[in-house]
């Protein structure tokens, strides 16, 4: 009977103790998605990335880490959290936003500042069959490259991803080539109040939170700012 007792009393405690965790969780995945509103903001606010504005009609999806983090301050390593948005190839609506994790990332000697801000517009549908069925890296399993910066600047990138950093409220070159794109599931079951995977936020679009509204507003408003949607592609994400 004590023995009996004893592991009731440690399995309730434990199930009471999981409750504050949880909730923690839940706060700091809230934090994540309201400071990507926030970095996303001001990426698109900045008029003079032309490239920027007239790409983000074609771009899939989107990548927003609010902060990365030199090696050190991560983890050990270098990266961030940050989450991931797709737009509806018919009605151009975006999704629920799922939680991801940026590691690996190389610093080089001209970023100064402990951290950084990215953007990483999601291209191909290859970008987002890889995302949504496992971890990838940069370069690796898909294309990556830096987008172009400044006022009037003109490119034919062809890549999976491009990417935009601000450090210190200056774009910064950030390598990203070799960094590791990963789900972070813990974010995703904590801010969905169950398990849950990228392409049942993503793509079926099984679970909502309220908290994301602001940042799906701003989306909305960004890539079709006259309220008209005209879907021009045909995204087919495998599935």
């Amino acid at each position: 009977m004590g023995l009996l007792w004893t592991v009731v009393v440690i399995a309730g405690v434990s199930g009471f103790s999981g409750a504050p965790a949880m909730a923690a969780e839940m706060t700091d995945a809230q934090g994540i998605v309201d400071k990507a509103q926030i970095t996303f903001g001001d990426f698109v606010r900045d008029q003079d990335n032309t490239w920027l504005h007239e790409n983000l009609k074609n771009a899939r999806g989107l990548l927003i880490f609010p902060q990365v983090l030199k090696a050190g301050f991560f983890l050990g390593g270098s990266g961030g959290t940050g989450v991931l948005v797709l737009r509806d190839g018919k009605t151009c609506n975006w999704s629920q936003p799922a939680f991801y994790t940026l590691g690996s990332v190389t610093f080089g000697l001209q970023i100064g500042g402990e951290s950084a801000e990215v953007l990483m517009l999601v291209m191909s549908d290859k970008a987002v069959d890889t995302l949504l069925a496992s971890s990838l890296k940069l370069g690796g399993d898909a294309s990556f490259a830096l987008g172009p910066i400044g006022k009037g600047a003109k490119s034919n990138i062809t890549a999976d991803f491009v990417s935009f950093a601000k450090t210190k409220g200056l774009y910064a070159g950030l390598n990203l080539e070799g960094s590791v794109v990963d789900v972070r599931d813990s974010l995703n079951r904590s801010y969905y109040g169950k398990d849950v995977r990228p392409i049942d936020i993503l793509v079926k679009k099984d679970v909502t939170n309220e908290g994301s509204k602001e940042l799906i507003t701003i989306l909305d408003k960004s890539v079709a700012p006259d309220g008209i949607c005209m879907p021009s592609l045909t995204f087919n994400y495998g599935f």
